[in-house]
């Protein structure tokens, strides 16, 4: 069997296996960091949360591939590519930063070579992505205490627009009823029943998107302003469907 044939093989296996789509990750974890590092134009830091983006939209390839995308490889490529855009995107949208590869306001060196000679706010700067990597830490450990994981977010999204409803109204109704809210968190269990009686949301619908709620309840009811900011860029590359303001 050849590489392309026994890759294909694996990705297949890996859409209903989330310990295959582990080993995936790992296994390809250099080719995941050699895309992020052209994205970047440098080999990605400890500082960068870009590796991290990049994992998630290769889960998403996986999940997404079917033999008629072509080459496994080449589509992973243009979706981490894509999903890393979203995410820069998002940056300058939610944090008010200029990109570091954009030439400053004089025309002349880009912001990132401003940082390295110390013309610019590299305290502020660095606050804000330590700031980013530590709540999607927190967020990961928060939610494997559920049997969630960040991937589920995307694995798990609704596709259609009466589904996002339904989503948006049982987020709705939970954020207006502390009480639940706090039963979620102490329990570690979703109230389907509840979410379903008070939204008016089917409760089969509710169901089969059972991780998605999870995680955007995990994400609303601490916080998590930065990632809620990012969510919609990185896992959709439009409107955050569930989560208002």
């Amino acid at each position: 069997m050849s590489d392309a044939h026994e890759l294909t093989r694996q990705v297949y296996a890996a859409k209903d296996d989330v310990a295959a789509a582990d080993r995936l990750i790992e296994k390809y974890l250099p080719f995941i960091k050699a895309e992020t590092a052209k994205f970047l134009g440098r080999l990605p830091g400890s500082d960068d949360d870009e590796v991290s983006i990049a994992m998630i939209a290769f889960h998403e390839a996986v999940e997404g591939y079917s033999h008629a995308r072509g080459a496994f490889l080449r589509y992973a490529a243009m979706l981490m590519k894509s999903r890393l855009i979203d995410y820069r995107r998002g940056q300058r949208r939610h944090q008010g930063h200029a990109s570091l590869d954009a030439p400053g306001t004089d025309g002349g060196a880009p912001a990132g070579e401003a940082l390295a000679d110390g013309s610019a706010p590299v305290g502020e700067e660095r606050a804000m992505r330590d700031a980013t990597r530590a709540e999607i830490e927190e967020l990961s450990r928060q939610m494997a205490d559920f049997g969630v994981h960040l991937t589920d977010v995307a694995d798990n999204c609704p596709r259609q627009q009466r589904t996002l409803d339904a989503c948006r109204k049982a987020l709705a109704f939970a954020k207006s009823d502390p009480a639940l809210m706090a039963e979620f968190l102490r329990t570690k269990r979703l109230p389907l029943a509840q979410l379903a009686q008070g939204s008016g949301a089917a409760r089969k619908t509710l169901e089969r998107h059972r991780s998605y709620l999870v995680a955007l309840l995990v994400v609303y009811s601490n916080g998590y302003e930065i990632i809620r900011g990012h969510l919609k860029q990185v896992l959709k590359g439009g409107a955050e469907p569930c989560v208002t303001s």
